[in-house]
Formats: structure tokens, C-alpha cells, sequence
């Protein structure tokens, strides 16, 4: 129930930093500096069983002095052994003042055993323009 209130809450974004985003003059955005991970958490649901999932809770604000449209990030997944296991972006459309926090989540993509395995995580946000 918690998590439908916060995905009703959440229209956030995750990372990609091997992609191309350019300003407005047309130059490269090489840094995702306008964005900072202000909080996020690993929440398992149905811990144990064939339904478990594991989802990266979080909240991004805009710390450059430019209005964001577009953002990014990525969570990547890691077992107890520090491999890792998956990545996967997320990304939304937005009109993100300076100062500004989004809500995101990123979910594991898979399911029970698989999903168990998860131990850790690292975020990397980006931004567009």
C-alpha cells in the first residue's frame, strides 16, 4: 500500500551516464552535476517467497541553476559478493526548478530467488536539458 502511494507521488528518473545530452547552445553535457541524491533506500515486499521484489526508493533534487526537463538514473544491483547482478534506468520527463526534489524508484526486474540475491546498490543520476 505504501509503495502505490509513493509510485502515485513518484514520477521520477533514472540514470544513463553514457549518454549524449546537449544544452541549450548545442554544446555537450558531459557531468550530471545540476542533480544530487538527497536519499534512497533498498525496500524488499514479500521477503522469503516466490513474489519477492526489490525496489531502490529515492528522492533527486536539482542542485544547478538551470530548470531540468529531462532526467535520469540508474541503479545497479549487486549480491552479497559485490557482483553485480543488473542494471536499469529510469528516466521521466519533467520541469524541475532549482531546488527542486523528484521521488523516484527503480525496481529489480526480477522476481523470488533472483531478487533475493540483492545485497546493495549504487545510483548515478544525470540530467538532459
Amino acid at each position: 500500500m505504501y509503495r502505490r502511494a509513493f509510485l502515485a507521488v513518484a514520477v521520477l528518473a533514472p540514470l544513463a551516464g553514457c549518454l549524449e545530452f546537449l544544452d541549450d547552445d548545442g554544446e555537450e553535457i558531459t557531468e550530471p552535476g545540476d542533480v544530487e541524491v538527497t536519499w534512497s533506500d533498498l525496500v524488499r515486499e514479500n521477503p522469503g517467497t516466490e513474489d519477492e521484489r526489490v525496489v531502490v526508493w529515492g528522492v533527486v533534487r536539482n542542485v544547478g541553476d538551470r530548470t531540468l526537463s529531462y532526467l535520469e538514473i540508474r541503479a545497479t544491483f549487486f549480491d552479497d559478493e559485490g557482483e553485480e547482478l543488473e542494471s536499469v534506468i529510469e528516466n521521466v520527463d519533467a520541469d524541475l526548478s532549482t531546488g527542486d526534489e523528484w521521488p523516484f524508484d527503480v525496481e529489480y526486474p526480477r522476481f523470488g530467488e533472483d531478487a533475493a540475491a540483492v545485497a546493495t546498490y549504487e545510483l548515478e543520476p544525470a540530467t538532459g536539458v
